[in-house]
């Protein structure tokens, strides 16, 4: 079977059977063409006829064309499943990557906004007087409180905030339902603060945005359309520089800030892993590396051996 085949029935698998989201399969299928790319350069062109010297000299490609380890360890991890994915289909009778390691790299700890900058953060929307007309922007505001403040009190992801959907809201209950990868829901308890912003985005601005349009989604971008990831990342570099943080800030940022406050404040990691939808407790435990830097560096500061 050729490899090319083969690439394009796994992709096929990820979007349809694993209900993978759009961004993971395009990441898949960058790094899957790069290998047959180099495949091919070798002249080959079938599942079977693939080794693991083939691999490795891909792997040197990437190297040389300079691919941080990361990016190289992403991209084997994609040839690996592939691979794995074709033994299991009975394509070909052992994997090729098998024995084949990856660079090894040291995973970096995530920089986290302070709690005092979040809180400048969420206040940011209406700190400046508007340029333009004063009811669209005044609806503006209060959608963009609410999605800083959810996004800071619930540690959604990008797209979980803009595909949120009406029903996946309880603030009644005080939770939020998202989508998160894989089609998987969660619950998430959600703070006042966030409740309050996002019931008044409900009720004055969402209507003035979506101007008599119907929509499903709880975040409304331009024409009635919901946000867009774009859009939200560009809400929270504005209002990261309103608030003057002097680092790039993200989205992703917020729900490491979500994680690394919650472990700060005494919540245990499973709670954590839960709320944050992580499938393996081993991607959660990173923010307890956080804490711990943040704590080294209050003893580096503050205590007279640390000092010295």
């Amino acid at each position: 079977m050729r490899v090319e085949a083969c690439v394009e029935r796994y992709l096929e698998v990820l979007r349809v059977e694993r209900n993978l989201s759009p961004h993971t399969v395009e990441a898949y299928q960058r790094d899957l063409r790069s290998l047959l790319e180099s495949l091919a350069a070798s002249g080959i062109h079938a599942a079977a006829e693939t080794r693991a010297v083939h691999l490795t000299r891909w792997l040197r490609s990437l190297a040389a064309a300079g691919k941080s380890p990361a990016s190289q360890g992403r991209a084997l991890s994609a040839a690996r499943q592939l691979f794995a994915f074709l033994v299991r289909e009975g394509a070909i009778p052992t994997s090729p990557v098998a024995e084949i390691t990856g660079p090894k790299r040291r995973r970096p700890l995530p920089v986290v906004p302070s709690r005092q900058e979040m809180a400048r953060l969420v206040e940011a929307p209406g700190a400046r007087p508007a340029s333009s007309g004063r009811t669209t922007v005044t609806a503006r505001f209060l959608r963009d409180r609410a999605a800083l403040e959810l996004l800071y009190a619930a540690g959604l992801r990008a797209t979980e905030l803009c595909r949120l959907r009406l029903d996946e809201l309880h603030l009644q209950l005080g939770v939020v339902r998202p989508t998160g990868k894989g089609s998987k829901e969660r619950v998430v308890p959600v703070g006042k603060p966030a409740i309050a912003a996002v019931t008044d985005y409900l009720a004055s601005g969402r209507p003035r945005l979506l101007k008599g349009r119907p929509s499903d989604y709880v975040f409304i971008g331009n024409a009635g359309k919901p946000l867009s990831r774009m859009a939200l990342f560009k809400i929270v570099r504005r209002y990261g520089k309103v608030a003057g943080i002097a680092r790039k800030i993200s989205p992703h940022k917020l729900r490491h800030a979500f994680a690394t406050h919650l472990l700060q404040g005494g919540a245990d990691l499973r709670s954590v892993q839960e709320m944050l939808g992580h499938a393996d407790i081993s991607t959660t435990e990173i923010y307890t590396h956080v804490d711990s830097d943040a704590l080294r560096t209050a003893v580096d500061k503050h205590h007279p051996l640390g000092r010295r």
